[in-house]
């Protein structure tokens, strides 16, 4: 039989997907359960988070194998191809949210008495020169840190220590970012219940500091790859995915930290106030 040559390669059946689909489901239901106050709530979902980053695992290692043996230069073409997409559909998912802030900011309904904030919840806005002004500078300065560990990879002399501890710092960065903004929503007297500016508030925030927990996954993935030599070739997709992944985690909490948190902020009437 002859043998078809071309630039793909056939991937064998893996039941990594369908497992990650149902500890996803699992992990759902855990934060329904937690969030209503049940007993087991807590025990449920540390278990189904650890089930999902366990098949991550799993998955992401069989990837990484295929992609040090069978991807090609044409598949490494698709797969940024494909994250470009990826991120494309993630900045109309916060583009949603984002439409719902600036319809209720800039015409607030006679529900709001014609203000934004609402009367009732000027008291318990969240001062952006404190926590959200230190997570942008953190956010800046791991942007500057992730393009930094580019750019010594890209070289013609591969760097790789001074690549990894840049790598670090960025992880460590975005640690740090994740727990200052548990530490302001533990201090706020402002909740997702607090009407619309409550659920805008913590949908854009609160989606976001999901999408940094994912990016540091990304990133601290590169980091094992990157002591590991598997960047040695000079392909490292997966790397550029995480920092583009990562600009766009930065671009959106700017965006976030200068309309949502400055901005909105600010009393202002409807503009149809005559």
């Amino acid at each position: 039989m002859k043998k078809n040559f071309h630039p793909f390669h056939i991937l064998k059946p893996s039941i990594w997907p369908f497992c990650f689909a149902l500890s996803l489901g699992w992990l759902a239901f855990s934060l329904v359960l937690l969030m209503h106050g049940y007993k087991k709530g807590n025990i449920s979902l540390i278990s189904s988070l650890v089930l999902t980053l366990t098949i991550l695992y799993k998955w992401w290692e069989e990837v990484i194998t295929e992609s040090l043996s069978e991807h090609t230069d044409k598949i490494r073409e698709n797969l940024r191809l494909g994250m470009i997409f990826f991120i494309l559909s993630e900045v109309m998912f916060f583009f949603g949210f984002f439409w719902a802030f600036f319809h209720s900011s800039l015409i607030p309904s006679v529900e709001l008495l014609c203000e934004w904030p609402p009367v009732d919840l000027q008291n318990h806005i969240i001062d952006p020169m404190g926590i959200p002004l230190a997570n942008t500078v953190i956010l800046l300065a791991s942007s500057v840190s992730v393009t930094w560990a580019h750019r010594l990879l890209v070289r013609p002399l591969y760097i790789k220590e001074e690549a990894a501890h840049a790598l670090l710092t960025t992880i460590l960065l975005a640690v740090l970012f994740l727990f200052l903004q548990i530490l302001e929503y533990k201090n706020a007297t402002l909740y997702i219940s607090d009407g619309i500016y409550g659920s805008c508030f913590y949908m854009l925030t609160g989606f976001h500091g999901f999408h940094v927990f994912v990016g540091t996954l990304m990133l601290v993935v590169s980091f094992i790859r990157l002591v590991l030599n598997h960047f040695a070739d000079g392909t490292y997709v997966g790397l550029e995915s995480a920092i583009w992944y990562w600009h766009f985690v930065d671009v959106v909490w700017l965006i976030l930290f200068c309309f949502v948190y400055v901005w909105g902020n600010q009393n202002h009437n409807s503009i149809f106030i005559v």
